[in-house]
């Protein structure tokens, strides 16, 4: 049989001259030995295979976590529930403010960590709002994840060699490809070997009879020829019958004309359309919004926060006297707000949009009443990206202001987006909780091949949120994914494939 292997690619060669027939090829081993790069490995594996001359023998999945330099910081300092409890021990009680300021840790930090030790009953907040013990024992799920991070010093931790305490408790410390503020980074893998056929073998030899090493040439540049070196260099053949690209008319990005459709439809129905800077502060993020500074409802939005710089000059006024004034005792809004001292310096750091709904935070004191407003926003969370998730992601936010209306108008609303922009067939709301409004509603779609998963999250906001921003009228509100809208629109089952780099699928799908 007559194997042409001219045309192979130097790592297609190369890998071949280094293994035998009966032997096992793992990429590991490859990169070792012949120091490829494991994409360099994986191309060849791929090509080889495709040939015929590689075969796969066995596929083997794990989980692995590596610690991060910021888990390698609490290995040595102690993770912030450990330190909670050692000062509290120490010291007594202490409110939050002076822990965060004693510890030198971030307040969003001390108020999750302080939440682990309330919920395992270690610690609670007085009636001075001072944190203080009543146990002298750190909670199991914390002497565990110490544990891990001390395990972790000595190189990569496969999830297979785990107990059931130390799985949940990685669960809950571990991210998919890490972050800054992740005590582990956790890796899917699968580890691959593989084996020469029979016509592999055939190809080895032909290398080794035809003298192909692997180290031609593949294209001349202007260093060989201003050194003359191209002369006495052996070069890889070309392929000069090889057929041209085709050529094919400029489309329009499907998505592109989805997000246009849903804009002109909303503008039809006498919205008036926002935007806003993708940079923002944490006043319009979160506290505009009523969501409290120190409260682990903060967590919910795992956000970049931009490092320079890093406050903006001012938040305007009254907006953030009255906001803050609501935060701490209520202001006017018939609320008794969150109880702590608003922090002014915090409410100016800057961070990157995390959601819609900072847009509408807005638009209220300038809102026409009554008056409907939306905006396509782009946000950005720290997110594992799968089918249905990804770390920057368009969202359509919008308000409706007037005294007529109410959770009836809202739900009208939302069966439009579902059923109408979305083309879902089959749709459920559920109640839901959002620090700014009550009550709050989540929309459910249900996809062919997906299954179930949220659209998005809606209500009415609550006084703590208009009245400080100068509106006393109700005020519905909806933050909804709409590249999940699109998703099912469009007839996809990956999120990623609105924003895939293969052309192919641009010439191919049409949108609206």
């Amino acid at each position: 049989m007559d194997i042409d292997v001219k045309n192979l690619h130097p790592l297609e060669v190369r890998l071949l001259r280094h293994v035998a027939l009966g032997e096992s090829i793992t990429g590991e081993r490859i990169v070792e030995e012949l120091g490829y790069k494991v994409g360099q490995c994986n191309q060849a594996f791929s090509w080889l295979s495709a040939k015929g001359y590689l075969i796969e023998t066995s596929r083997t999945k794990g989980v692995f976590y590596e610690l991060t330099d910021f888990g390698r910081e609490q290995q040595e300092k102690g993770t912030p529930a450990q330190r909670i409890f050692a000062l509290l021990a120490k010291d007594g009680e202490h409110t939050l403010p002076e822990i965060a300021e004693k510890l030198s840790l971030d307040k969003s930090e001390i108020g999750s960590a302080f939440g682990q030790l309330s919920k395992a009953g270690v610690a609670f907040m007085n009636q001075d709002n001072k944190a203080a013990l009543k146990s002298n024992t750190l909670p199991l799920e914390v002497e565990v994840a110490a544990s891990l991070l001390t395990k972790g010093l000595s190189g990569e931790i496969a999830e297979s060699s785990l107990s059931d305490d130390e799985r949940g408790a990685m669960a809950k410390i571990a991210k998919k490809r890490g972050a800054t503020n992740s005590p582990f980074k956790m890796a899917e893998r699968e580890d691959l070997v593989f084996a020469l056929t029979e016509n592999g073998e055939l190809a080895r030899k032909a290398i080794f009879e035809q003298n192909i090493t692997g180290e031609e040439l593949g294209s001349v540049t202007a260093e060989m020829l201003s050194s003359g070196s191209w002369k006495s260099g052996s070069f890889r053949p070309y392929g000069l019958n090889a057929p041209t690209s085709r050529l094919i008319p400029g489309r329009h990005n499907a998505y592109g004309n989805y997000l246009q459709w849903v804009k002109d439809k909303l503008c039809a129905l006498g919205f008036e359309e926002f935007d806003g800077s993708l940079v923002e502060n944490e006043f319009w993020n979160g506290d505009a919004l009523f969501m409290p500074q120190f409260h682990s409802a903060r967590d919910i939005h795992d956000v970049y926060y931009v490092k320079d710089p890093v406050h903006c000059k001012k938040i305007e006024e009254p907006w953030l006297s009255q906001v803050s004034q609501t935060h701490e005792d209520g202001w006017n809004t018939g609320s008794r707000g969150w109880g702590y001292k608003f922090d002014h310096e915090f409410t100016r750091r800057q961070v990157l949009r995390s959601q819609g709904t900072v847009l509408s935070a807005r638009q209220l004191p300038t809102a026409k009443v009554p008056g409907k407003y939306f905006g396509v926003a782009r946000c950005f969370r720290y997110d594992q990206v799968d089918a249905t998730h990804g770390a920057d992601f368009y969202q359509t936010e919008g308000i409706v202001l007037g005294n007529d209306v109410n959770l009836k108008t809202l739900l009208g609303l939302l069966k439009m987006f579902a059923e109408e922009i979305a083309g879902a067939e089959e749709v459920k709301y559920v109640p839901g909780y959002f620090p700014f409004t009550e009550p709050s509603i989540e929309v459910h779609i249900k996809h062919p091949v997906l299954g179930w998963f949220e659209l998005g999250g809606s209500g009415i906001f609550r006084p703590e949120v208009t009245k400080a921003l100068g509106i006393d009228v109700p005020v519905l509100a909806w933050g909804l994914g709409i590249d999940r809208m699109a998703l099912m629109h469009l007839g996809l089952n990956d999120l990623r494939e609105l924003f895939t780099p293969n052309i192919e699928s641009v010439r191919t799908r049409r949108g609206n």
